[in-house]
């Protein structure tokens, strides 16, 4: 695995983390706020970020930096315009049901490569095994635990962005995928990108342990 320069590790962090100050990228990246500096004023000189400037009663604006339009496009983004043109071909000439035929089909062949992954896995280990499959797609997924059967993941970029803002059946389809391989109905998606969000996120919480009787 190919060691991340310091200007993608910043890049990375304004993609989590929406925006930043110099201060908590000098923090976060343990390096001195001069570098950090220096990173960021050839960031901005190639476009790939950008700030905006917070008044403060005493002192100097602070800034605060963000990815651009450009920066973003840096990361992965797993479809092409052709693709979405299809998809509203195939509805234009067969209806809105062909499109939601698709994204099952779809749906049922992801479930099969995913639940092959999850096999005797506790649910601790069945989030973090999702996480690594969806970042292996270009998620940058995170997982929260909140308790023992509540799990939070994050998906800080969705390489199918513009299919799902456009059709929403991908992300229906992607929430039915999470229940089917984690097994449990109690997935709900809480934020999402195609609806204006920085972020898709989603709380799953997994069935209670059936107690055995013995006589």
């Amino acid at each position: 695995m190919e060691k991340q320069t310091t200007k993608e590790k910043i890049l990375e962090l304004l993609k989590k983390q929406v925006e930043m100050s110099v201060g908590e990228l000098t923090d976060a990246l343990g390096i001195t706020h001069m570098a950090v500096r220096k990173h960021l004023n050839v960031l901005l000189k190639d476009g790939f970020i950008q700030f905006r400037e917070i008044k403060q009663e005493i002192g100097r604006p602070l800034q605060m930096f963000s990815i651009s339009e450009k920066g973003d496009r840096l990361f992965p983004k797993n479809y092409e315009g052709l693709t979405v043109d299809f998809l509203h071909d195939i509805r234009d000439l067969h209806g809105d049901e062909s499109i939601h035929y698709l994204f099952k089909k779809r749906e049922l062949r992801l479930t099969d490569r995913y639940f092959k992954r999850m096999v005797h896995k506790s649910p601790e280990e069945k989030m973090a095994e999702l996480a690594n499959i969806q970042n292996e797609k270009g998620y940058m997924a995170e997982v929260t635990q909140h308790d023992a059967r509540t799990f939070e993941l994050v998906e800080h970029n969705c390489p199918v962005f513009a299919v799902a803002k456009q059709f929403k059946a991908a992300c229906q389809c992607e929430t039915s995928l999470f229940k089917n391989v984690l097994e449990t109905e109690s997935v709900k998606r809480v934020a999402c990108q195609s609806d204006g969000d920085t972020e898709c996120r989603f709380v799953m919480a997994f069935p209670e342990k059936r107690q055995v009787e013995h006589r």
